[in-house]
């Protein structure tokens, strides 16, 4: 009991220290003294994390691509273009290391559209922009087809 309520302090007051005394209790299989209420947590929140990061990715991959389609405004186009390429490589990344994140990508590509719908209607009023995605939302489309 008291090791758990050391831990706990542990790891609210020195993150990084909290975690090299979890790995070294899991190297040594010291079941008793982990501090299973925060790991759990932490476990937990990777795939937060993951599919946040995800969502994010999403975001920025669909609004620039609306805008190098639709945005009129050619000396932006390699920025543009730019940022489309590193969201598919960071995109591609997250699928690599956490494959059962696809069916996530297609869960969430519709409200992640309508967020990124609203980004750009703001920034661009004198451009139309379609109410639903025009292209392929397959995500091995989403990763290779320039749509423009």
């Amino acid at each position: 009991m008291i090791e758990t309520q050391i831990a706990v302090s542990l790891y609210e007051q020195d993150y990084v220290l909290w975690i090299e005394d979890i790995v070294q209790k899991l190297r040594i299989r010291d079941i008793d003294g982990l501090d299973f209420d925060n790991l759990i947590e932490e476990i937990e929140s990777l795939g937060r994390s993951d599919k946040r990061e995800l969502e994010s990715r999403l975001r920025e991959l669909l609004e620039h691509i609306l805008k190098r389609n639709y945005v009129n405004m050619p000396d932006c186009y390699r920025g543009w273009v730019e940022s489309i390429i590193k969201q598919r490589i960071g995109i591609r990344d997250l699928l690599k290391d956490s494959p059962s994140l696809k069916p996530y990508f297609s869960k969430v590509f519709d409200a992640a559209y309508e967020d990124t719908l609203k980004i750009v209607r703001r920034g661009y009023p004198q451009f139309e922009f379609p109410d639903t995605w025009p292209f392929s939302r397959d995500v091995e489309a989403m990763l290779n087809v320039d749509f423009w």
